[in-house]
């Protein structure tokens, strides 16, 4: 989906870099219709590093979910603390089938999200993770 997007965005600014200081006869400018395709084989290759790097784990007290590719960054949720999950889905991840699901805590710094789920998946973790919530904050 992501990469869709970057195409629609870098397509047409390439073709006017290109195309068009040619007809208005500056040709050896449009060699600047290389300076969005380029950015768009860099975004490509980037976006795909980023989606491999989104992780997430369900341990016996906490979830772990782990993402980033220069800074990594390692989120542990323990289940006890969770307020809310839920799962959302805008109109192009429903065109994709994706779901993203959104965890709410008591601290807000420590809301949480794992995107590019399917909806039964996230549907399916949401329930669980849900119940165990609800079994680890009985004890409070």
């Amino acid at each position: 989906m992501r990469r869709l997007l970057l195409a629609l965005w870098l397509t047409p600014l390439t073709l006017v870099g290109a195309l068009l200081p040619p007809l208005l006869g500056a040709g050896a400018l449009g060699a600047l219709g290389l300076v969005p395709l380029a950015l768009g084989l860099w975004g490509w290759r980037a976006l795909g590093r980023n989606w491999r790097s989104w992780r997430y784990r369900e341990r016996d007290d906490d979830l772990l979910i782990s993402r980033g590719v220069l800074w990594r960054q390692l989120t542990v949720v323990p289940y006890g603390r969770m307020q809310l999950v839920e799962v959302t889905s805008g109109p192009l991840e429903r065109r994709f089938g994706l779901a993203r699901l959104q965890l709410h805590t008591a601290a807000a710094a420590t809301d949480a999200t794992i995107p590019g789920l399917t909806p039964p998946d996230a549907e399916r973790l949401r329930d669980r993770l849900t119940e165990l919530g609800e079994a680890r904050s009985a004890g409070l």
